[in-house]
């Protein structure tokens, strides 16, 4: 069995991380972060739960587990796999901040114990925030490790990043708290939180990838865009009051994000390879 390439293993990593955050935002949703008897990194006084809401916060810390184990591996394989520094500071960066994470985690799940303070907002946040950096130093390391292995020109992976962003974004203001059409609960955080980490994704690769094209005074247009995307992942959790302000709020950072994309867009698409204006 052919061995998977340093490309392929980032991007499973990524996909991974950003599956796991996705997880535990539906864990958080469900209650169950508090189900294992606020006992960390034991459950219910044992090493498997006994309850169905102790079985969630037991499974998302095994799955954070395994990411955990995935993403220390990912660091070795770029040191000793002859990657360039850059592709494995990124992935060092991931590592780095996981230790962080992983303290932060067993603290929200925390109420009124060892840690009065532990189930609140600010380390609510303080977690979200981690997981986001994470898995953008992930995308960043998948991105340079992707570097010279291309088909496409920049010019092209740039147009169908950024109209890649230009669908998902709409899907996830659908799925947000914005628009009220699908519902506050597990399932629809879970998804506003995937397909924003996708719109994000795709975002980081467009500024990625301009600066190889004639269009990198585009590029402070897509970091605008995927900064808003940032704050809307941020806004989409319960770190705020969410009232009319916030989600006035909220669909501004929305509206940024969308406008900065199609203008992005619109001049990679009136771009020709050459760095002239196109006549298509």
């Amino acid at each position: 069995m052919k061995r998977p390439s340093y490309r392929q293993f980032a991007l499973f990593t990524t996909a991974l991380t950003g599956s796991l955050i996705a997880l535990g935002i539906y864990t958080s949703a469900t209650g169950s972060g508090l189900a294992c008897a606020q006992q960390w990194p034991l459950c219910n006084d044992g090493l498997l739960p006994q309850t169905l809401p102790g079985f969630f916060e037991w499974f998302h810390r095994l799955v954070a587990m395994i990411t955990g184990f995935v993403i220390i591996g990912l660091v070795a394989a770029a040191w000793r796999g002859g990657q360039e520094r850059r592709t494995a500071l990124y992935a060092t960066t991931a590592l780095v901040l996981l230790p962080f994470q992983i303290a932060i985690g067993a603290i929200t799940v925390t109420l009124e114990g060892a840690i009065p303070w532990g189930y609140s907002v600010p380390t609510h946040a303080a977690h979200l925030l981690f997981a986001l950096s994470i898995f953008t130093a992930l995308v960043l390391s998948t991105l340079s490790a992707m570097r010279g292995h291309y088909e496409r020109s920049a010019l092209d992976r740039s147009r169908l990043a950024l109209g890649a962003t230009l669908v998902l974004l709409p899907v996830n203001f659908v799925a947000s708290r914005v628009t009220k059409v699908v519902e506050y609960g597990p399932p629809g955080q879970a998804l506003f939180i995937l397909t924003a980490l996708a719109t994000f994704a795709t975002l980081v690769a467009a500024i990625v990838w301009l600066p190889e094209t004639n269009l990198a005074q585009y590029r402070p247009g897509a970091a605008v865009a995927a900064g808003a995307m940032f704050l809307v992942m941020l806004l989409g959790r319960d770190l705020v009051i969410y009232t009319e302000g916030a989600r006035l709020v909220n669909g501004l950072l929305y509206l940024i994000a969308f406008a900065a994309a199609a203008v992005v867009a619109y001049a990679a698409r009136g771009e020709a390879e050459d760095g002239r204006p196109s006549l298509a």
